[in-house]
């Protein structure tokens, strides 16, 4: 029984561990498609800045996912387990508030209008 649970808390952690990675992916290449004049328009730090958060948050979720598929272990509560989730917590704070204000600052930058009234 004890085997069994560990099996599915491999599982478990290491697709919660996935999921994040690809969260953290995914806010490093919009940081990285995202030119630096836009950063410097709303006003959230720096392009440097985001891609330095975003590429370590990537890093170390990448470490967090491999120790334990490597080793075929149940990941551990510890020092790796808390930087993913801070990783993670910069991937959200650039998803939920950076990425919002340069989707609309890019949409005004590139031409395109307001689609309210034909007037």
């Amino acid at each position: 029984m004890l085997t069994f649970l560990n099996v599915v808390e491999f599982f478990i952690l290491v697709a919660l561990g996935l999921v994040v990675l690809g969260i953290q992916v995914w806010a490093l290449i919009d940081c990285v498609r995202t030119s630096s004049s836009d950063f410097e328009r709303v006003y959230k730090r720096t392009k440097g800045f985001w891609l330095a958060l975003t590429g370590g948050a990537v890093f170390f979720g990448f470490l967090y996912i491999i120790g334990p598929l490597m080793t075929l272990s149940v990941p551990s509560i510890g020092m790796g387990l808390i930087l993913s989730l801070a990783g993670a917590t910069a991937a959200g704070v650039y998803l939920a508030d950076v990425r919002p204000a340069l989707v609309e600052v890019r949409g005004r930058g590139r031409g395109q209008q307001n689609r309210g009234s034909s007037w």
